[in-house]
């Protein structure tokens, strides 16, 4: 893309990056030598099929999706040399389904997936989609029920409705429950308009996961098999993280229905990881070049927050993407680095401004596409253009950023399409990688959204309980001082589930608060 040489700028597969305004050491390589080696050394293994996620008791093969033409490196273990055949497989196989099932059937997509499942299909929608085109996509990607109704409300108004609709459901085990109660929601919407779930229907999800079964025929000797048989049923492999699923089916389903160019998109991943394997030549490795300037960045200075700005439209959605990425991926152990970030130049109007004046905790990663193919001139004397005003925003919000001794990079791309969207998603999985093994972490593990998880049901399960005493109680007032100590649970714990149920008017909940000092005594009943 670089048609002269930048000191301070790399170029890898179409992104361009550039560190002149990072305030690095002269030489990063010299600063972390023996960490950047261990580094390469950790990637190596995990491309070559090592189960480095340790944890999970698992290898780590979203790198291997990347490997075209169905072959392997020759020192691959076996893993790698069956999971990429099984890749290939399922591309083949979602592209008769596209053909053969999808066309002139469905013009419209509904995406039921949380986390990367869901943010990934996301991004590439907004970032490749063409306004008006055909299919539309529609994501269920929480468990609001206001979302939910929302949601449904404009399929339906779409012409032929549910009908009309394919319902995609991604869950790897098949038990994350924002997921399922998705998937029950439509099943009942689709029931509602008379119209079969299972004809509507495909999971993405692991071989004998709880999806699979539901997805699946009916087996009479299995009882988790329900039946009938949904269209079609795509893998997610037990190598495959969620936030690195994106050259899975997760990603190449939706892209392929949606008519992208899934060569390319694998081409430009596949570009970026050739580059980015380079271990012996630092300064042509902007992936190990990235890790190292965060890592002086966050662990040596303290700058741990990393604020992103995509000034393009388009690009909105991958903050959301990278934010998922990065703060689950290497958030453990009390490290990692916070990301934020929407897009420019609309937040020059919101948080920039804390950003050149507030606390100076933070480092920028600007990204701009310099794609001249669109444009409107503004003043036709001066032949001024909307696009000269971004990049001048852009570029004049990065200049006000140095001269405060804010740091900031920037990252640019000359034309944004499945290619470049490819390059740029491997470019911060490598960096992700690396960063980990830098810092000493397993970055392909979520021990703290799994505590979230947990807690979660433990509520759901004290929910029950509760409902229960007060129903045995037949119409008799309970203080949440004795509803806590039947429950072995705090009064806060008792009060928070009770309180919103009483204001959601659920289960004829009562609350009487008179002569209470405190939330431990307020009675509640069920009338």
């Amino acid at each position: 893309m670089l048609s002269i040489t930048i000191p301070g700028c790399i170029e890898a597969a179409g992104v361009e990056l550039d560190f002149r305004r990072m305030q690095l050491p002269r030489n990063l390589k010299h600063h972390y030598g023996p960490p950047l080696a261990s580094a390469c050394w950790e990637m190596r293994d995990i491309e070559q099929g090592d189960k480095i996620n340790v944890d999970e008791d698992r290898e780590v093969g979203h790198y291997w999706l990347r490997y075209l033409d169905g072959k392997a490196p020759p020192k691959s273990k076996d893993i790698v040399k069956d999971a990429v055949s099984e890749n290939e497989e399922a591309i083949e196989n979602i592209r008769l389904f596209h053909e053969e099932v999808f066309k002139g059937n469905f013009d419209k997509i509904l995406w039921i997936g949380i986390g990367g499942s869901g943010l990934g299909p996301q991004m590439l929608y907004d970032v490749l989609r063409t306004p008006g085109a055909k299919p539309a996509m529609f994501f269920f990607d929480n468990t609001d029920p206001d979302g939910f109704k929302r949601t449904l409300q404009e399929i339906r108004l779409k012409e032929g409705g549910l009908e009309k609709t394919l319902t995609v459901v991604v869950s790897k085990g098949g038990s994350t429950p924002e997921t399922a109660n998705g998937m029950q929601v439509a099943k009942e919407a689709y029931e509602e308009d008379g119209v079969a779930f299972e004809q509507h229907a495909v999971a993405i999800t692991q071989a004998g996961s709880k999806l699979d079964k539901k997805a699946g025929p009916p087996d009479p000797e299995d009882p988790d098999t329900e039946g009938p048989e949904w269209l079609r049923r795509f893998p997610l492999w037990h190598w495959v993280g969620g936030r690195t699923s994106l050259l899975s089916p997760v990603g190449i389903l939706p892209a392929t229905l949606l008519g992208f160019d899934v060569a390319e998109l694998r081409a430009g991943a596949s570009a970026m990881d050739e580059l980015t394997r380079n271990t012996r030549e630092f300064n042509k490795n902007a992936a190990l070049q990235l890790a190292a300037a965060w890592y002086n960045t966050a662990e040596t200075r303290g700058l741990r927050n990393m604020v992103v700005l995509p000034y393009c439209d388009r690009l909105a959605t991958l903050s959301k993407y990278l934010q998922q990425l990065i703060m689950e991926s290497l958030g453990k152990n009390g490290k990692g680095i916070t990301v934020f970030g929407n897009k420019g130049s609309t937040d020059q109007h919101s948080y920039v401004q804390q950003l050149r004046e507030g606390y100076a905790d933070f480092f920028a990663t600007f990204i701009r596409v310099v794609d001249a193919s669109v444009d409107y001139v503004l003043d036709a004397d001066t032949g001024v253009t909307a696009g000269d005003y971004l990049a001048a925003f852009q570029e004049g919000t990065a200049q006000a950023l140095s001269d405060a001794g804010r740091p900031s990079m920037r990252l640019t791309i000359q034309k944004l399409d499945e290619r470049s969207l490819g390059a740029l998603v491997a470019l911060f999985e490598r960096v992700v990688g690396y960063y980990g093994a830098l810092l000493g972490i397993n970055s392909y593990h979520q021990p703290g959204v799994e505590a979230g998880k947990k807690a979660a049901g433990t509520i759901l399960a004290l929910q029950t309980r509760l409902i229960e005493l007060l129903q045995n109680a037949q119409g008799d007032a309970i203080s949440v001082k004795c509803l806590a100590k039947e429950t072995k649970t705090t009064a806060a714990g008792v009060f928070e589930i009770l309180d919103r149920l009483f204001r959601c008017g659920r289960y004829g909940l009562e609350a009487d608060t008179n002569g209470a000092e405190g939330i431990a005594d307020v009675q509640f009943r069920i009338g």
